[in-house]
């Protein structure tokens, strides 16, 4: 009787009930990026994974670093280094839906953070990026509300 009632809680739930997080985060302790740190992106080229030593919290979502300096670089301009389209797969996005991401997947382009749900999306991302930005760029963030 409980998961009958749980259910038809969940079919009656209003459409802002069930919306999207603005930041794509994991599940248990919503960390932006799986655990791994937006600023390595831009100076690394590369994923980063780090642990909760340097942490902070923008748009609800916890952002990890591996150092101090990093930690203050994000929190002086978070815009600038926070993946497009709340770390969201772009190319999902793209396709007006959402998707995971695999953090190793990236672009920056124009400045920009772009993430990828596997390395077969994220070739395709690459193929026709500034198509695919267009495209995201229409959906986004509308789609948070669907």
């Amino acid at each position: 009787m409980k998961q009958l009632l749980l259910i038809l809680m969940l079919l009656t739930a209003s459409s802002s009930a069930l919306a999207l997080d603005e930041i794509n985060t994991t599940y248990f302790e919503n960390v932006a990026i799986e655990g791994c740190e937006a600023v390595a992106y831009f100076t690394e080229q590369r994923a980063v994974e780090v642990s909760k030593k340097h942490e902070t919290n923008y748009k609800d979502a916890n952002w990890r670093f591996a150092s101090a300096a990093n930690l203050a670089a994000f929190q002086a301009d978070p815009k600038r280094y926070a993946p497009q389209y709340g770390g969201y797969c772009a190319w999902a996005v793209s396709q007006n839906d959402t998707a995971g991401i695999d953090p190793t997947q990236f672009t920056v382009h124009d400045g920009k953070l772009y993430l990828n749900c596997s390395k077969k999306i994220s070739a395709r991302w690459k193929a026709d990026k500034e198509a695919f930005i267009n495209d995201t760029d229409r959906y986004w963030p509308q789609l948070l509300q669907n």
